[in-house]
């Protein structure tokens, strides 16, 4: 089931980033890509949003990928929902950050001039556990 869960993260490339500053829980829609064993995913953010002060502040995430669109209609009880836990590290090597940088114009193209204004920080969420819900009923977890 592990596999079918990383499947379906790598086929994505938006997830919704759930990150918290004390009590108070913060969600962006993010562009995303993931590491090839799908250990790792990478976004990228300025420095001076919220989401980058909560990841400061408290390192642990939550991330969403869904199938809403694929299962819309009709085919809605077929939607499949992804949660996947991680915490987040800062990218202190030149070569993994500039790396990141290229894996994500080559996936999104549309973030190239937000990704070269010196502001943009790449960050990586090394993930702890998959969330599948396939439906309203059926759950699969796993950690990593």
């Amino acid at each position: 089931m592990i596999e079918e869960m990383k499947a379906l993260a790598k086929k994505k490339d938006t997830c919704v980033l759930a990150t918290v500053s004390g009590t108070r829980p913060h969600c962006s829609l993010m562009a995303y890509v993931t590491d090839e064993d799908c250990t790792e995913v990478y976004m990228v953010t300025h420095k001076d949003t919220h989401k980058f002060k909560n990841l400061m502040g408290n390192p642990y995430v939550s991330l969403l990928i869904d199938t809403r669109e694929e299962d819309a209609g009709s085919r809605r009880f077929r939607a499949k929902a992804l949660t996947m836990t991680g915490i987040f590290h800062r990218i202190d090597e030149d070569d993994k950050r500039e790396d990141v940088r290229r894996r994500l114009v080559e996936r999104h193209p549309h973030l190239q001039d937000f990704i070269s204004q010196p502001d943009a920080e790449p960050i990586r969420i090394k993930l702890s556990s998959f969330l599948l819900l396939e439906g309203p009923v059926e759950a699969h977890f796993e950690t990593v």
